[in-house]
């Protein structure tokens, strides 16, 4: 929280955006070796296991905070109640939809899961420097 309004929610959102295309980049990569004995080489466990806490951690600076706080920010004051209940409905199925997606993806390709993720982490580098207005600084009365 403290880095939303020091740091602007549009550019945090661009820096979570890149910190988890990697962290999830280095996942796929990890998944794709050829498990002995049941278990992951070496270096692709380890790389595994910092890409997870990697994707977490910025996934916690940036989205999972900002989409909240910019959810309360963007709409205008006669439909921002309204506007609001949608958009946070809207999220939450997108989380179940990921939640219940991934035993069956996993099961179909672990590695290829991870590459499906990392290419909408990506899609959204774009979507935010297209789409994405900054609220930072700014009345609710002049973002509506």
């Amino acid at each position: 929280m403290i880095f939303v309004d020091r740091v602007g929610r549009k550019p945090l959102a661009i820096i979570g955006s890149v910190g988890m295309v990697i962290g999830l980049a280095l996942e796929a990569w990890a998944l794709s070796a050829h498990l002995v004995d049941g278990k992951l080489p070496a270096t692709q466990g380890w790389v595994a296991l910092i890409a997870a806490h990697v994707f977490v951690l910025f996934f916690a600076l940036s989205w999972g905070v900002i989409v909240w706080v910019m959810l309360g920010e963007m709409f205008p004051n006669r439909l921002r109640a309204a506007a609001l209940g949608v958009a946070a409905a809207a999220q939450w199925i997108a989380n179940w939809a990921i939640t219940a997606s991934f035993p069956s993806l996993a099961e179909w390709n672990l590695s290829g899961t991870y590459v499906i993720y990392t290419i909408f982490a990506a899609l959204s580098i774009p979507f935010v420097l297209k789409f994405v207005r900054e609220t930072n600084g700014k009345t609710l009365e002049e973002m509506g």
